[in-house]
């Protein structure tokens, strides 16, 4: 079937559309007010990647490699073959782990590219389970974060450490999160500006 539709003033803006069916026969047909199209959708909106073309990805920029939200350390790029395309060769670290890994991706195609954001919080507590308890600059606190563990990759265990000493000593605490790929995790932290 071959639908075509147009709004028409004369008809309340109502929605009409013609109809073509096997037999190349035409109808007219008007959508009433009372039939309501439905359109579904699987998030809020909020796209965790966007599509980069892999040439133009830098040093320093973020791609996702394996599934994981990756900082790139370097970019080489091949010059063209007699019958291919130039490549771009990427090192890059896990964001959230530490872990080196790389990609090679033809230039003029496309990759994905992970939405990355971060948000300091001031540190309120830390329990016995180690959920960090936060507020941010208005005042709303969440405490639904753990402090990075042994699994999390020697960087983020090492970060987390740091963050429970200077915690224990009474100093105040500003801690940086990391959010990607529907991720949260701390990724740095200060010592409050008296």
């Amino acid at each position: 079937f071959f639908y075509f539709f147009c709004t028409l003033p004369s008809l309340n803006s109502s929605f009409i559309y013609h109809q073509r069916n096997s037999k190349h026969h035409t109808h007219l047909r008007t959508m009433s007010d009372h039939e309501v199209e439905t359109f579904e959708s699987t998030d809020a909106g909020a796209s965790k990647t966007v599509p980069m073309q892999a040439g133009s990805v830098r040093k320093g920029g973020y791609i996702v490699i394996k599934g994981k939200a990756c900082k790139v350390i370097d970019v080489s790029t091949s010059k063209t073959g007699k019958h291919g395309h130039a490549k771009c060769h990427f090192v890059a670290e896990d964001i959230f782990t530490g872990k080196r890994c790389d990609e090679l991706v033809p230039a003029g195609h496309n990759l994905e590219v992970p939405v990355v954001s971060k948000a300091e919080y001031t540190l309120l507590d830390i329990d016995d389970d180690d959920h960090m308890s936060l507020m941010d600059e208005k005042g709303d606190t969440r405490e639904d974060l753990k402090l990075p563990d042994d699994r999390s990759g020697d960087s983020a265990f090492a970060l987390a450490q740091e963050v429970q000493k200077k915690f224990d000593e009474g100093a105040e605490v500003v801690v940086t999160i990391m959010s990607a790929m529907g991720i949260d995790q701390l990724s740095g932290w200060k010592e409050a500006a008296n």
